[in-house]
């Protein structure tokens, strides 16, 4: 049974004539309605953050933190109801989605505690100048659908704790969660300070290049991004864009295969593989190839594909038709040029809901289209490497630099390749850390700007120099 949905717009919760159906990815199901909005609304809400901007970049950093705070522990009071929800419109599986709605409230809080400080750049007998951030203005936030509350989330805290409004826009694919947040905090934050709009992916465009909206942020394609981009480019816009990724993970020789095997699984497996720093890529020391290949492979073997709401489901579907097709494309492509498969790779196209099998494949070259670009989905190559050279020249041989991991033993020597890689972020040990007080983002073609941390709030500010002559003309 589908429910209809409203959009928050100056502290209002509204409807339009015009709606957009939502699907539960594991069964096709209709399960919400939503407004499908065009320009007039975005007016509306751009005119209602712009008017609200006036008094919220007025108000304390600690006013701001309040609001930030509530707004986190009505999230995490409603998680029960939210992460159900937001399985059945991204399709994880529950404790996936529970760590997704938790995640976000903790985000929230702890960016929260972040500060804007003065800082003195000179302070002598003749003048004192200092730097004061000043925010942005109205931000326009643009997000995907594979973690939709915690990416929407984590533009929305920091756009506010620097003292900017936001007009945020969800995917079509996955608004429900979002817009019941919106629901919850309607009464918490200030009328017009977070307005939460909804509309096809034409609504993208006309978001950035609206005349009134300051800086975007956006998560989400390559492709996209450099769109956007150029958009913004017209009158100027601030941006952060946070895009794809093809993530290298390397392991070394000394590596302990049993240890490693479920680690290294999960990395490239959660959410379906749907996550921009996923392993996408693993390269295996030929010592100990064979054993670690056929480890992870015992590990997929114990692994349920299914409806992330049944108890059980370890990977759930894929989000949505297009990408579902996407990923298919990209393993009829693996049999079509004779790869080896060390599990899955046989999808029924024919049954209900987005399913593909987890998928391992047996050392492809390295111009593999499989291996070559992001897949976004259950499907991971394992390669073998000689040298620690060799493996980190082709780790590094891609368009993308969002994420890495190395898996050693020895912490010095991970460290060493750690710092070769060309990514914003390397993990030694571990996989898919993200950190409110660090910063996150690509290099090269995977990003610009940054997330999280002091860095990333700064990304919703302006520098401002004020300096003082103390010899006054007086």
């Amino acid at each position: 049974m589908s429910k209809n949905y409203q959009n928050l717009i100056d502290g209002e919760l509204v409807s339009t004539d015009a709606t957009m159906e939502v699907l539960n990815p594991a069964n096709e199901e209709v399960i919400g309605l939503v407004p499908s909005c065009g320009k007039e609304e975005l007016d509306r809400a751009v005119a209602a953050a712009r008017k609200a901007f006036k008094s919220w970049s007025k108000t304390s950093i600690e006013e701001r933190r309040a609001v930030i705070q509530a707004m986190s522990g009505a999230i995490k009071e409603n998680a029960d109801e939210l992460f159900r929800l937001l399985t059945s419109e991204q399709g994880k599986p529950h404790e996936q989605a529970k760590g997704e709605i938790f995640g976000a409230a903790g985000m929230m809080a702890a960016q929260s505690t972040l500060t804007l400080e003065d800082e003195i750049n000179e302070d002598s007998d003749q003048r004192l100048s200092r730097t004061r951030r000043v925010p942005v203005g109205v931000v326009g936030g643009i997000v995907p659908w594979n973690f939709p509350v915690m990416m929407a989330m984590q533009k929305i805290a920091p756009a506010l704790l620097s003292g900017c409004t936001i007009v945020l826009k969800p995917s079509p694919f996955t608004p429900l969660a979002t817009l019941r947040v919106a629901e919850l905090v309607k009464d918490i934050v200030p009328a017009g300070v977070v307005n939460i709009i909804t509309g096809e992916d034409s609504l993208g465009p006309l978001i950035t290049g609206h005349e009134d909206i300051d800086k975007i942020t956006f998560t989400g394609s390559t492709a996209t991004g450099k769109k956007i981009m150029e958009g913004a480019s017209k009158d100027l816009k601030r941006i952060t864009l946070e895009l794809g990724g093809n993530d290298a993970s390397i392991v070394l020789p000394d590596a302990d295969v049993e240890k490693v095997a479920e680690q290294l699984f999960w990395s490239s497996f959660s959410n379906a593989g749907q996550i921009c720093v996923a392993a996408k890529r693993i390269y295996i020391h030929e010592d100990i190839y064979d054993d670690l290949s056929a480890a992870i492979a015992k590990v997929a073997e114990g692994v349920t594909v299914g409806d992330g709401s049944q108890q059980g489901t370890g990977v759930g579907p894929i989000q949505n038709k297009k990408q579902f097709d996407r990923v298919c494309e990209l393993i009829q492509d693996a049999k079509d040029n004779g790869y080896k498969f060390l599990t899955g790779g046989d999808v029924d196209p024919s049954g209900t809901g987005y399913y593909v099998p987890i998928t391992i494949m047996d050392n492809p070259p390295e111009d593999a289209r499989i291996v070559a670009e992001e897949q976004f989905g259950p499907v991971m190559p394992l390669m073998k490497f000689s040298t620690e050279e060799e493996v980190i020249a082709r780790a590094n041989n891609s368009e993308y630099g969002l994420a890495g991991a190395v898996w050693t033993k020895d912490t010095d020597k991970g460290v060493a390749i750690a710092e070769q890689l060309e990514t914003g972020t390397v993990w030694i040990n571990e996989f898919l850390h993200l950190s409110p007080f660090a910063p996150f983002g690509g290099h090269k073609q995977s990003g610009f700007g940054a997330e999280y941390g002091k860095e990333g709030l700064l990304e919703f500010t302006y520098p401002q120099v004020i300096t003082v002559k103390k010899d006054a003309l007086v």
